[in-house]
């Protein structure tokens, strides 16, 4: 898939883990690592929304876009 999640980018910069991220967002530990090893297929907008909130950043730096990945 061309579009890949750079979650775990924004957790290194921010020195949060992902449990962290999962309690504040309301979301289970499980979901949050298939999203994160670009496992998802789809995310709904009020996870990008909650997630963008405690990572203080736009859904531009969590998604990426990428012609040559498989």
């Amino acid at each position: 898939m061309a579009i890949h999640v750079k979650l775990d980018d924004l957790l290194h910069e921010r020195r949060m883990t992902l449990t962290e991220l999962a309690e504040r967002v309301g979301l289970t530990l499980a979901n949050l690592s298939i999203l994160k090893t670009g496992k998802a297929r789809a995310i709904r907008f009020s996870t990008l929304e909650a997630i963008c909130r405690e990572l203080q950043c736009q859904p531009g730096d969590l998604l990426g876009y990428d012609e040559e990945m498989p």
